[in-house]
């Protein structure tokens, strides 16, 4: 059975952008970008609430993107190789390739994706995320912890999550950000 991953930059104090919807402190240097990369090479399928597929659409969408160096290209590569579920009730269509639009998050669907995948999973974004924990759905997470606090904004966990949580591994890299990957207990 495939794993469901969350892979998320989180603040020191628990956000993932800061109260004006900004992220620019997540900027990651060459050394984490490679980890990020290596990490998401193996996943078959991004699960995405509409903004963070928003976010993440310009690596297919802007190719200048991916001609600012090799690694950025080995990145758009990857992440347009995998395929793509959107859950919006705004949306009314995708604009990359391997992607498709389902307007309501069906736990027993990815619960079936997962008994299928050959490959593990991810999910993006927390308010989709929210939706994956509170399922029980979510076996891992792949937290990049980044040397700053933003006070307020979106948190990276809903506010009634609870779980226990196994450390399996952790990465500090050069510029203070540090990646922990847990268990989600079951």
């Amino acid at each position: 059975m495939a794993k469901l991953i969350y892979v998320a930059n989180v603040s020191l104090d628990g956000y993932i952008e800061d109260e004006h919807g900004r992220f620019d402190w997540t900027e990651p240097t060459d050394e984490v970008f490679t980890f990020i990369t290596d990490l998401v090479r193996p996943v078959g399928t991004y699960l995405y609430g509409r903004r963070m597929y928003e976010t993440m659409a310009v690596w297919e969408t802007q190719p200048a993107l991916a001609a600012q160096s090799e690694l950025r290209a080995d990145f758009a590569n990857v992440w347009r190789a995998a395929d793509k579920i959107v859950y919006s009730t705004t949306l009314h269509t995708v604009s990359t390739t391997n992607t498709r639009l389902d307007h309501r998050f069906d736990p027993e669907a990815v619960r079936d994706m997962k008994a299928s995948a050959a490959s593990d999973l991810t999910v993006g974004g927390p308010n989709l995320a929210a939706h994956a924990f509170n399922a029980g759905l979510v076996d891992e997470c792949q937290l990049f912890v980044c040397p700053a606090l933003v006070g307020e904004g979106k948190p990276a966990f809903p506010g009634d999550a609870r779980a226990q949580l196994d450390l399996l591994e952790e990465h500090r890299f050069g510029n203070g950000v540090v990646n922990l990957r847990y268990r989600i207990q079951g």
